[in-house]
Order: C-alpha cells, then structure tokens, then sequence
C-alpha cells in the first residue's frame, strides 16, 4: 500500500482520534460513525470538485463562520491540507452534498486562486450523513452552548429522530437536550441568532436569560435590534480605537439583551405577579408525570418528565392538542 493511501486510510481515523482517548457507550456509537464514513469513501481516493456542484443542505451547526477570511487565505499560500467530505446527491449525478467542512467550502469559494475543493466522496444516506457530521463536531471543542443547542432543535426540526436519539449522538443526557431545547425556545431561534454563538457565555447565563424573557413577558422581537445595535457599536469600538482589546460581539450583544430585561423588570414590578410563577404538578397514581405552570406572558407551560410517555407526547402532540382544544371549544358553547 502506498504512503499515499495509508494518509487517505488514516485521515477519518484521525479526525475520531480526536475525540476522547479512551471511548465508550455514546461516544463509541459517535466514533463508529466517522469509521462508517471512512468505510463507504469511494476507494479512498481525494477528488479535486468543483466548489459550485456541492449543495450544503445540513442543519447549521456554527452561527458565526469568523475567520474564513484567514482560512482562504491559509489555503492560497499552503494548499489545502485536509479534505473535506461530501457524498452523491441522490437527486444528480453531477452534483454533491456536504457532509462536512463547510468553512473549507467557503473560503475556497471566496478564493480567486483555488478553483478546486479536495473532497472524499462517501456513499452515506440522509441520516448517516447527520451522524458523521455530529461526530466531526464532537472533535471541535470551540462551539459554544448556545450553537449547540440550536443543532441539536434543528435536527429535532429536521426529523432526525427524537431527544434521546439527538442526547446519544451529541453524547450527552437528554435531560442537557431537554434544557437546551427549553432555553432555545423560550429565547428563540432567531434572537439567539441575533446574538450570535456568544463565547464563554454557558448554559446558566442562558437558563437565566430564557427564564428572564419568560417571567417579564417581554417579546423577543423587541430584543432582536438591542442585540443588532450591540453587535454594530462593538465592531466600530474594535475599529475607532484598536488598543483597546475589543469584546467579542456576540457577547456584547448578549450583555445588552440581559440588560434591556433587567431594566424591564426594574421598571415593570407590577408584571411579574407571584402567581405567575406558581406551578401544579400532575400525578398518575403516585408518580409525578408533568408540571404545569402559568407563563409571565400569560401562556402556560407544561412539563413532562423523561420517559417513554414524554417521548409518545412529543410525537403525538398535534393530535392531543387539537382534541382538547376541540373539547375546550365545546365547553365553551355550553
């Protein structure tokens, strides 16, 4: 076997290496999932691709591509080093879709020096290719709690499978999926955008920030141009005086959206009654199922615990709530 095709052979591997040392349980069925994409690789040959003829279809993993600019240029001076993977569309022969390495997609496609991509082609279906993609993000250690949180509610959105399958490829509990979808919808997917992947900012700054948007009522639509403006005066800060180490703008803006809701909260104590925090739990028997509460937007929030039967809810929600709101409206008649 060549050198060459041993460096092919070991590139995947590599990327698994990356992870943890010693792999078990859930971080073996991710580790798995490189070594399948390895494995279905067409003879494990580099191809050099038309950058344009690759669809990137995946659910977004990464708010903020940052230094694409760096890498392009990286890539003009030393080549590019490591392939990215694609597989068949199985809609067009001639075309690909992205498996993963979607920065080095973009700065190739901004080069006016590379025209080619280096891609190992995989054949990998829908959901095997999700796989392999989460597995790559499991060797990153930079994505930040809320970039991840909104992954894993686009491959929940996505039809990728339910929480607990989401919580065993991320290779976390799905109690963490279940907090990380809550934060995620009480904030918003696009406010959380508007902010952006906020470094360093972890799950308890963002459990606070979803929980103060929830008791003080306020619609994250307001909140979205106080995180623009926040991003805009932080990027002319970084400009008007570079001897100042400029804070990141993402964080920046996540600073000035929990400002704005502690000025409303100060402002607003009349908002916040001491019912609207008050919960009721139900019981099956002698097992606690749900919890059910009144929202500080007057909406109500309900609950369930882990389980096989939030796992039946969560597929069966449309229907159950289309009934009772049909038994509501029957009531209402009367």
């Amino acid at each position: 076997m060549s050198n060459n095709r041993k460096k092919r052979l070991s590139m995947l591997d590599t990327l698994a290496a990356t992870q943890a040392p010693a792999p078990s349980g859930s971080m073996m069925a991710t580790n798995r999932a490189l070594r399948s994409a390895r494995d279905a690789v067409d003879a494990h040959h580099v191809w050099d691709l038309d950058p344009w003829c690759i669809d990137d279809l995946r659910p977004e993993d990464r708010l903020d591509a940052g230094d694409v600019a760096d890498l392009r240029d990286a890539i003009e001076v030393n080549g590019q080093t490591v392939p990215i993977l694609v597989r068949r569309s199985p809609d067009n022969p001639d075309r690909y879709l992205l498996v993963y390495g979607r920065r080095r997609l973009e700065a190739i496609r901004q080069s006016d020096k590379v025209d080619k991509v280096r891609a190992l082609v995989a054949t990998l279906d829908d959901t095997a290719a999700v796989r392999a993609q989460i597995s790559e993000n499991m060797a990153r250690r930079d994505l930040s709690y809320i970039e991840k949180a909104l992954f894993a509610r686009a491959l929940i959105d996505s039809g990728f499978g339910t929480q607990s399958h989401v919580a065993e490829v991320l290779t976390v509990s799905k109690s963490a999926i279940s907090m990380a979808l809550a934060v995620v919808d009480m904030v918003s997917v696009d406010l959380a955008r508007a902010i952006g992947p906020a470094p360093g900012v972890g799950r308890p700054r963002w459990d606070a920030l979803s929980r103060a948007i929830e008791t003080s009522g306020v619609d994250t639509a307001h909140l979205i141009p106080i995180a623009q403006d926040a991003h805009d005066k932080a990027a002319v800060a970084a400009v008007s005086d570079p001897t100042v180490l400029p804070a990141d703008p993402s964080v920046a803006a996540f600073e000035a959206v929990a400002a704005e809701l502690d000025r409303h909260q100060a402002a607003s104590p009349a908002q916040k009654p001491a019912k609207a925090l008050k919960s009721r739990t139900i019981q099956a028997g002698e097992r606690r199922i749900a919890t059910v509460r009144r929202a500080g937007s007057g909406g109500v929030r309900l609950d369930v615990d882990a389980g096989n039967f939030a796992d039946w809810l969560e597929r069966n929600a449309d229907a159950v709530l289309q009934e009772l709101h049909t038994r509501w409206q029957t009531r209402g008649e009367e």
